[in-house]
């Protein structure tokens, strides 16, 4: 029999790290997703898998294949057969891709609702997350999110994200947990404190309606504040504020290399794109969340 689920990506408008100490955040599902398709087959030596679309060679496999062994040793069983992945989401990127593989793998291999299996192959597979991720993906609604609290689902107005663009502007050369450690080390930094502070009331001034496009602003300086927006980023951000637009890192961003996917806003996108393909190494249209 075949089975196929799906794990949609997440955008966090605000929160990153903050979240981690406490603070609120606000995330949405991203219109982009992870597919898993298993036909099992019990005669089969193995479990074949195939990897399509956006991919990111044996290291996304191998990760696919841990995900997969720790839900077989939770049921005791062995799965055998076919399993394909379907990707669309920009890998290390900051749009939730390694939690929307778990949370596909999971609802493919053992059913639709098994949060908790799925949940526990995350803290596992994502030592020290905050649990936003994980929440926006699962639940695929806009979430107002407190660590230690229920997700609450929140309504935003539906053209909160109108004419966004999503610019790729490369592979961070740390990881998230590496950068979530990094931070910690840091917490007890008046500087640090401050960014954390602001980030959060980012939440809340977005929670009451203030215009994305300032609540975005205050948000990145906060995050180059943590040290999380390598300086080429920055540059871009800076170009685009420039020109009236906004944008902010999404996920974690990085200390070196890229700072993974920044989300740019502008009433006339069109005005911002040069700028974005100039210093991104690829750019598309947020079409809807």
């Amino acid at each position: 029999m075949k089975h196929t689920s799906i794990a949609h990506g997440k955008i966090i408008l605000t929160g990153e790290y903050a979240v981690v100490f406490g603070q609120p955040g606000i995330a949405v599902p991203a219109p982009i997703a992870m597919q898993v398709t298993f036909e099992g087959n019990p005669s089969s030596r193995a479990l074949t898998l195939k990897w399509l679309g956006i991919g990111g060679g044996e290291e996304w496999e191998d990760y696919a294949q841990k995900i997969i062994l720790h839900l077989e040793q939770d049921q005791a069983a062995s799965f055998r057969g076919k399993l394909i992945i379907r990707n669309q989401l920009p890998l290390k990127k900051g749009m939730g891709s390694s939690t929307a593989l778990i949370i596909a793998l999971t609802r493919c291999l053992l059913g639709e609702g098994k949060r908790a299996e799925a949940l526990k192959v995350e803290d596992a597979m994502n030592p020290g997350h905050s649990g936003i991720d994980f929440a926006v993906i699962w639940e695929e609604k806009p979430i107002l999110f407190r660590k230690g609290s229920e997700p609450q689902h929140i309504a935003l107005p539906k053209d909160i994200l109108r004419g966004a663009l999503l610019a790729d502007t490369g592979t961070p050369h740390e990881s998230t947990p590496e950068l979530v450690a990094w931070v910690k080390e840091r917490s007890d930094d008046p500087r640090v404190k401050q960014a954390l502070i602001a980030i959060g009331k980012c939440t809340e001034r977005l929670r009451k309606g203030e215009d994305i496009r300032t609540v975005f602003r205050d948000h990145h300086r906060a995050q180059v504040a943590l040290g999380v927006v390598p300086k080429p980023v920055q540059t871009l951000i800076t170009e685009i504020m420039r020109l009236g637009g906004a944008a902010k890192v999404l996920g974690a961003g990085g200390r070196t290399g890229g700072g993974g996917t920044v989300l740019a806003l502008h009433k006339n996108p069109n005005l911002i794109l040069p700028v974005i393909r100039k210093g991104a190494q690829s750019v598309l249209p947020l079409l809807s969340v």
